[in-house]
């Protein structure tokens, strides 16, 4: 146990104890929590605007720009947080959009065919599926070429696939996935 004396002359010099380091740490953890209320309102206000500044948050939620920015930086380093830019799938209008539905070949699981098709920017999402299916994986291509160059060398040329269904998107009604609100 440290005095008074001790831990003033430790903060002086920088220096912090290990139980107050500790604290400093849970107390991090808790408020970079997603069930925390200020930070849900700082999330759904990024969500609508990323580039929102702190301070116009900080107004808008009756704290200070310190606060947010430092929610903002402790939801970010517990990885609950980012903030990207995203490209409105229907405002793009690429050439080819498509879903795919993938039967993996036996012997294989799900997990490695994603994961070789995961670095692949042609690919949106995957997602591991109950069904008919083992994966539904939807890519986006610029051309037709590069759509079809895409199915023949990572789907119909895998020996990691047994069956492939290909449903190509004709119209496109609504595309929210990466904004779901509802979440927070």
């Amino acid at each position: 146990m440290t005095s008074k004396a001790e831990q003033m002359r430790r903060a002086a010099n920088g220096q912090r104890d290990g139980a107050q380091e500790n604290g400093d740490k849970r107390r991090a953890t808790a408020l970079a929590s997603p069930s925390d209320q200020l930070n849900k309102e700082i999330v759904r206000l990024l969500q609508d605007d990323g580039r929102l500044p702190y301070d116009v948050i900080a107004a808008r939620l009756g704290v200070s720009a310190g606060t947010v920015r430092n929610r903002v930086n402790w939801m970010r380093e517990a990885g609950m947080l980012s903030i990207l830019a995203v490209v409105d799938p229907i405002a793009a209008d690429y050439a080819a959009d498509a879903m795919l539905g993938l039967k993996v070949a036996p012997g294989v699981t799900p997990q490695a065919v994603a994961a070789r098709l995961e670095p692949f920017p042609e690919v949106v999402y995957i997602m591991w599926v109950g069904g008919r299916f083992d994966l539904l994986v939807e890519i986006v291509c610029d051309a037709d070429r590069a759509f079809a160059d895409f199915l023949n060398e990572q789907i119909y040329e895998q020996t990691d696939i047994a069956h492939a269904e290909i449903m190509t998107c004709i119209d496109m009604f609504k595309n929210q996935f990466l904004l779901k609100r509802h979440v927070i």
